[in-house]
């Protein structure tokens, strides 16, 4: 079932592992962020889970035409994780804020929310990992 390049493969394995840090994020946002209310955590839960269907899709686009640049998947997973996760800091300054002000105190190092774009990058990473090691990247999984 591996053995061949598949984008159906690369976007389950991407929805599957963005669940998981999705779930993550569910169970344990109430400990770091008590004021948190439901309707954060099941984003949260959602947004990892669609970050993962993203870096799933975007696993056919090895070249980018314009600057005619390669883009291997430790590239190309980590930057749109980074992007998806500065996206959602733009819409949810505020509350990402005071999840990091009442986790490490509004005097640490990570106070600011635009840590959460060096965290969505990391989760691109292993997603990006784990969606090229068992589905394939490139035209060769668009392929019959």
């Amino acid at each position: 079932m591996l053995d061949k390049p598949s984008l159906i493969i690369r976007i389950a394995v991407g929805k599957i592992i963005g669940f998981l840090f999705g779930l993550a994020g569910f169970i344990f946002l109430p400990y770091f962020y008590p004021e948190s209310d439901w309707f954060l955590r099941w984003g949260i839960l959602f947004w990892y889970t669609t970050l993962g269907a993203i870096i799933g899709v975007f696993g056919v686009v090895t070249y980018h035409p314009v600057l005619r640049l390669p883009l291997p998947w430790w590239f190309r997973a980590p930057l749109i994780g980074a992007w998806m996760n500065f996206v959602l800091t733009l819409f949810t300054f505020k509350t990402m804020q005071a999840a990091l002000i009442s986790a490490f105190g509004d005097k640490g190092l990570l106070h600011s929310p635009f840590w959460f774009i060096a965290e969505g990058a990391i989760v691109g990473l292993v997603i990006g990992y784990f969606a090229t090691r068992l589905g394939g990247e490139g035209k060769a999984t668009i392929k019959d």
